[in-house]
């Protein structure tokens, strides 16, 4: 009995397969098209001569050579 209504099944899941993988893609590029992240300068975070993390890059000094 299972025999003639197999190829349906087969084809009712693969449609439901489709249709959440076509889902999935859309979510996928809705949160691309939303998101907030920016980039890598947004991730980067910098450490003063104290130890504190900054974000603002850390002011050039120059460096004072001793002789010996």
């Amino acid at each position: 009995m299972a025999g003639p209504n197999n190829s349906f099944i087969k084809k009712q899941k693969t449609e439901k397969r489709l249709k959440k993988r076509k889902e999935k893609e859309q979510k996928k590029q809705l949160r691309r098209e939303n998101s907030t992240g920016g980039g890598l300068d947004n991730m980067i975070a910098y450490v003063d001569k104290f130890g504190n993390i900054t974000s603002e890059p850390p002011a050039e000094e120059t460096a004072v050579k001793t002789e010996e």
